[in-house]
């Protein structure tokens, strides 16, 4: 009987067991994360059953196949359906990190580990500034017996344009320590496209690996780069065309049961990825010594051990943290938001020396340096490195001290991605942009431990508070950052941003040795406390707006009251806010207000910081998670869906995601 049981078992396992191992981890895995316009991803839980993809969507090739013996194996990408001869890798795992993406196949008589490594530690402004990943082959005899092994890459040219009809030029080129090739448009037309839904079509995509692995590359169109796998025909057969292919073959020569590793980088030259109030910038990583692009792959591949170490220890610290902080669900979610978050900004130095660390509104309206993008996405710089915090306040403080920007509140954003050449968004959110920059720097001066930042600024500063008195506590019909639920007057979280940043600018001048100062605007936000919960309370909850019953709405503004430790608003109002919010949620998460059953992850998870004990938190947070692992879209996670089937309402990619670091960025600050 138990020989019987044994078989059952066993044939259940071969039907059923690779389905179970390849559980959904994420609504889209990250593969290459630098920036918005060097970012690729899969949309599979299988690697090997769809194309990779840009974080639009549009088709980014990457193909990869092992050939074992004599037999050839798929273990990423699609396009090889013609070629009956080959098999599809069986994928045992896949895991992800906050620096890697790690995949675990099976093929035939060998195993293959597949790394992704974007060594995203923005702690080293120097690395992060380096747009090269690491892509990493691990592999090992699974049978006891010695194997002869080899690998193919192949990349795609689509990643270096923004239509598959954008004519490509390629090449090999020389290096003393790597094998190279690169591939640009050969129109290369530098900044001459804005906007939201576009990939870059200027500069050049990398392909390197050490000479001493004994690659061989070449280029052909995408139908070639597979037939000459299988037939050993490694020739270049076009160099310019518009389907144009990057292959790499790295062999591993006889391999037993002892793993044998070898790597290639993927990496991007942009050239001139910013233009900055008409000023073109260059690349960040040409501050840091490096006069040319090549120099940047060599120096990456001879720090490949280290550099790899690092992340595996920053991905350990950061779960170890993210752990303790909100326990596992809540570390699994800042997870799948470190690298996306990252990779939604482009670091360059301006003209005047500063950092600048601009996003783009990605598949929102492709605004670059959104104020209330910015505001969202802060907890992740605030905790890591708050010099990146500042690099997203400099180029607003620029607009409105250079006189470019002559309201007397702070802007909205800077342009339309990659174009800083001032506001493009329609209209302004007076209230809640001035509020985002003065808690924002108040943010700053906790994290460093003084507010040094807000010196040079505070002429600008104290305009942005003025207004805030004036205006911000009963606030006109006006925009706040949930600008896609439409004009709001009376309303009352964005009064409590308001009330928030005033506290905040007195906290401020208390630093700068302002007592006076302080101790005015102190008195002013308290003040406006009492008549705040007067106004919106409604029983056993705050209202949406003021005076409108039987309306609610998230506060999640509020956190930074517990956050910076302002002791402005009474535990009892967290409380009955959260008992309230407990009693609103459904299976995917907590709505935003009254009016939709939509949300916004990011505040979700700003709101549940507000709760005093881990159940409630975790309750909070829990359905968030159901959400990025069940929800049908399959795209770089959303932070705007529904509550009650869990699909993308819309926003995409973006760097908001970054504030699911909230509860940690608390845990630092409020250490005991």
């Amino acid at each position: 009987m138990k020989i019987i049981l044994s078989y059952i078992l066993a044939a259940f396992l071969l039907l059923y067991g690779s389905a179970f191992a390849q559980e959904r981890k994420a609504p889209a895995y990250p593969l290459i994360t630098h920036n918005p316009y060097f970012s690729i991803w899969s949309t599979s839980d299988s690697l090997n059953t769809a194309t990779t993809t840009h974080w639009t969507g549009k088709n980014q090739p990457l193909l990869g196949f092992i050939k074992v013996d004599d037999q050839i194996y798929r273990f990423m990408g699609k396009g090889d359906e013609v070629h009956k001869t080959i098999k599809l890798a069986e994928q045992r795992d896949v895991e992800i990190n906050a620096t890697q993406t790690i995949y675990k196949f099976v093929c035939g008589s060998a195993d293959l580990q597949l790394t992704f490594t974007s060594p995203l530690l923005i702690s080293d402004l120097a690395l992060l500034s380096r747009p090269v990943s690491y892509i990493t082959y691990d592999v090992k005899s699974n049978d006891g017996k010695p194997h002869k092994i080899k690998v193919l890459f192949s990349a795609s040219a689509d990643v270096a344009r923004n239509k598959p009809s954008q004519p490509v030029m390629a090449q090999k080129v020389a290096s003393a320590t790597l094998s190279v090739l690169k591939a640009g448009t050969v129109e290369q037309p530098i900044l001459q496209k804005k906007g939201d839904d576009l990939r870059i079509d200027w500069g050049y995509v990398y392909i390197a690996t050490l000479k001493n692995t004994n690659a061989v590359q070449y280029i052909t169109t995408s139908t070639e780069a597979v037939s000459s796998f299988i037939n050993n025909d490694y020739k270049i057969t076009v160099k310019q065309d518009t389907d144009i292919v990057l292959n790499t073959v790295i062999p591993f020569g006889v391999v037993g049961n002892t793993p044998v590793e070898k790597f290639i980088e993927m990496g991007y030259d942009d050239i001139t990825p910013i233009q900055y109030f008409h000023t073109n910038l260059k690349p960040w990583w040409q501050n840091t010594g490096f006069i040319n692009f090549g120099q940047v792959l060599a120096k990456s591949a001879v720090e490949y051990p280290g550099i790899i170490k690092r992340c595996q220890a920053f991905n350990t610290s950061l779960y170890k943290d993210a752990v303790t902080a909100g326990g596992e669900k809540y570390a699994k979610l800042c997870v799948l938001a470190y690298r996306q978050s990252i990779a939604a900004h482009t670091l360059v130095k301006s003209p005047q020396g500063e950092i600048l660390w601009l996003s783009k509104e990605n598949f929102s309206n492709g605004s670059i340096n959104t104020v209330d993008v910015t505001y969202p996405s802060a907890p992740l710089y605030l905790i890591y490195n708050p010099k990146l915090m500042e690099g997203m306040l400099n180029g607003i403080f620029y607009f409105s001290e250079s006189g470019k920007f002559k309201d007397n509140f702070a802007a909205h954003d800077l342009g339309t991605y990659p174009l800083a050449n001032g506001q493009t968004y329609g209209e302004g959110m007076p209230v809640e942009e001035s509020g985002n920059m003065i808690i924002l720097v108040e943010a700053i001066a906790k994290a460093e431990g003084n507010a040094e930042y807000a010196r040079p600024h505070w002429k600008t500063l104290s305009r942005w508070v003025n207004y805030l008195v004036n205006e911000g506590f009963d606030p006109k019909n006006q925009l706040c950052t949930d600008d896609f639920a439409g004009h709001l007057a009376r309303n009352a979280n964005l009064s409590v941003k308001a009330i928030v940043g005033i506290a905040c600018y007195a906290q401020l001048a208390d630093r700068l040795g302002e007592k006076q100062t302080a101790a005015k605007y102190r008195e002013i936000a308290k003040g406006m406390v009492g008549e705040w919960i007067r106004l919106s309370g409604d029983a056993d909850h705050s209202t949406l707006t003021f005076e409108n019953p039987g309306t609610w709405s998230q506060k999640y503004n509020m956190v930074w009251d517990k956050v910076l430790g302002l002791d402005l608003f009474p535990q009892e109002v967290y409380n009955k806010e959260i008992k309230f919010y407990l009693s609103k949620q459904n299976t995917y998460g907590l709505p935003l207000d009254s009016r939709k059953t939509y949300t916004k992850s990011d505040w979700i998870l700003w709101t549940a910081t507000l709760a005093v004990n881990q159940k409630d938190f975790e309750a909070l947070i829990d359905p968030v998670y159901k959400y990025a692992l069940e929800t049908p879209t399959r795209v770089p996670l959303s932070d705007w869906h529904e509550t009650t089937d869990g699909k993308q309402v819309g926003f995409q990619a973006r760097s908001v995601v970054g504030g699911y670091f909230m509860k940690m960025l608390y845990e630092k600050f409020n250490a005991r």
